[in-house]
């Protein structure tokens, strides 16, 4: 049973970063999937970068798991999230269709299944949320986000680099 409490007692800036996640993981497919590149792909695409922005951005006020000062493993994705999402636009822009729709789709899969094995974590406010009574139930949830970000490192691992590549992965992963 879903319990919308823990959110609605948490302080404004969890509560925008979970609305705007929300936004971004319901807005995406729409976006992603349509077969026509048309004026709703670009206000659809443009509402979920905005999402996406807004999800990374907020994530800063938020300072939950802290590693070096007050930031955390999720704040490095933050990073890589507003560097994909400018370097995806900046693509679509310059006519590069292929670097911005893996990049776009890359993002979608890996960056939203990455932040929900942070936000999943049993005594995380989600956690609450979804898995009330029961925390370690996420871990399933979990596993299988984990799998698949793996699942989409390795694919993208073996797939050759260059122009059209997912922005940063083929510059991380590429074999020497």
């Amino acid at each position: 049973m879903i319990n919308l409490s823990p959110l609605l007692s948490a302080p404004p800036v969890i509560q925008l970063h979970a609305a705007m996640a929300m936004l971004a993981l319901v807005l995406g497919p729409f976006a992603l999937l349509r077969r026509r590149r048309d004026l709703r792909h670009k206000v659809l695409g443009y509402a979920w970068i905005t999402a996406m922005a807004l999800t990374a951005l907020s994530s800063f006020g938020i300072h939950a798991m802290p590693l070096i000062g007050p930031f955390g493993p999720i704040h490095a994705l933050s990073v890589l999230t507003l560097g994909s999402l400018a370097y995806g636009l900046r693509a679509a822009i310059r006519g590069n269709l292929s670097a911005h729709r893996k990049t776009m789709q890359a993002l979608y899969l890996g960056g939203l299944a990455a932040a929900g094995v942070f936000t999943l974590w049993p005594g995380r406010i989600m956690n609450r949320v979804l898995f009330a009574d029961h925390p370690f139930l996420a871990f399933p949830v979990i596993a299988l986000l984990a799998f698949g970000v793996l699942l989409m490192l390795a694919r993208t691992r073996f797939k050759k680099g260059g122009r059209g590549s997912a922005f940063p992965l083929h510059i991380a992963l590429r074999t020497r």
